[in-house]
């Protein structure tokens, strides 16, 4: 038996003489390349309007640098100093704080220091306004008493121990104050009950989206079903009044509410005109709760009835003719065959309309009243108008982390994949 010597395969090359498999994954990263590049305006749109806010508000939830920046002799002076000891801190601490404040009275943030600050302790923002119109003239010499002599407020342990604090770049102030808790001496703690309020706004807001979110299914459905199973012209005709709130500005529409749900509004004088509630006893459906339930409902009804009706035109309706014919009932036809097949709609509807209503924050404001407001109006209020910056970004990103873990949940129970607009 004689060997034979295999030779080794022949290697495909190209025309060039270039190797056919490097050839093929230079194509492919060729074409993967140029892929992005189609999508690359897209891509830096989404990264510049919605995921750099969103890191911004992160940021913003725990940045702290104000103080450090503002006071950064007074910082490092308070490093050794221990609020336990109920003792102020030394005079070296006072002479500190007095050139800190000699500089950032010229640059003007001695200001802006004293409102974070009072965000965390009351008074502590006249304490930095008054002290910076003294400051200048203190002498070089004693200035503990001297501060003491301008406002009394820098002879109390509890202010210094607000400043020391929150002298840290970062801090989780802002998102203890947004469970309603604060950190002291002594810890973390809970406020007293009557400063208590995020807490109840975050569970009105989910309870309050809730309750939206089945109102607007238990009107949507039977309309979507309507549509869905009439004849074309009809159909169309019937989806232009559904559309026909979005060729309205929500202003306009919420404003109308307002008109329509007050005591001496169209509604309750209708209700009286027809004997239901007497003249002395008409119902209170503004500014509150109520108010709140009834505008966003008919505001978010569209969202829940195009994703039901666009699912619901795909179900063949000889399923339903061919349950009767085996002896199945209207409603075991209905509730056995007809509305399983539904379900990806609902899914989609609630989920749209869900998260929608936990960030309203238009109608709330001039339909809810103080009962009926969400937890997205402290988050406009602490933006625009107390300037509560890192307040506001904590709600938000606690809103944000709800809604995600929600739709985890949502995701693990009946699947995200099963969601389907039509």
């Amino acid at each position: 038996m004689t060997d034979q010597s295999i030779s080794a395969p022949e290697v495909l090359t190209t025309s060039d003489g270039v190797p056919l498999r490097t050839s093929i994954a230079r194509s492919v990263r060729r074409r993967r390349f140029q892929a992005f590049l189609l999508v690359s305006p897209l891509l830096l749109f989404v990264m510049l309007t919605f995921v750099a806010p969103i890191v911004d508000m992160l940021f913003r939830s725990v940045e702290n640098n104000i103080v450090v920046e503002t006071i950064p002799l007074t910082v490092e002076s308070l490093r050794d100093w221990d609020p336990k000891s109920g003792e102020t801190p030394g005079e070296e601490t006072y002479a500190a704080l007095a050139a800190d404040l000699r500089v950032a009275v010229k640059a003007k943030t001695h200001t802006r220091l004293g409102s974070r600050l009072n965000y965390e302790r009351s008074g502590m923002s006249s304490l930095f306004r008054k002290t910076g119109r003294r400051v200048k003239r203190m002498e070089d010499a004693d200035y503990k008493a001297q501060f003491i002599k301008v406002h009394k407020g820098w002879g109390e342990v509890k202010n210094w121990a607000t400043i020391k604090q929150f002298s840290p770049t970062y801090t989780d102030g802002y998102f203890l104050a947004a469970f309603d808790a604060q950190r002291d001496s002594d810890g973390v703690s809970m406020k007293v009950e009557d400063e208590r309020i995020y807490l109840k706004l975050l569970l009105r807001t989910f309870i309050l989206a809730i309750v939206i979110t089945f109102s607007c299914l238990l009107i949507g459905y039977p309309i979507a079903f309507l549509l869905a199973t009439l004849p074309l012209r009809t159909s169309n005709l019937l989806m232009i009044l559904v559309l026909l709130p979005f060729w309205t500005s929500l202003l306009v529409r919420t404003s109308a509410w307002k008109v329509l749900l007050q005591q001496q509004g169209v509604i309750n004088d209708f209700l009286v005109y027809v004997g239901i509630v007497g003249d002395d006893s008409r119902l209170a459906l503004i500014n509150n709760q109520t108010g709140t339930i009834i505008a966003m409902t008919h505001i978010l009804l569209p969202f829940m009835i195009l994703p039901l009706f666009s699912v619901m035109k795909t179900i063949p309706p000889y399923y339903v003719r061919a349950a009767k014919s085996l002896g199945a009932t209207d409603w075991t036809a209905f509730w056995r065959v007809y509305f399983p097949q539904s379900i990806p709609g609902i899914g989609a509807g609630a989920i749209l309309v869900f998260i929608l209503a936990i960030g309203y924050y238009i109608t709330p404001e001039l339909v809810g009243g103080t009962s009926g407001i969400f937890i997205s109006n402290r988050i406009a209020y602490h933006i625009s108008s107390s300037l509560n910056w890192g307040l506001g970004a904590a709600l938000g990103v606690i809103l944000l982390v709800a809604v995600l873990v929600l739709y985890w949940t949502y995701d693990r129970i009946v699947g995200i994949d099963n969601v389907k607009l039509g």
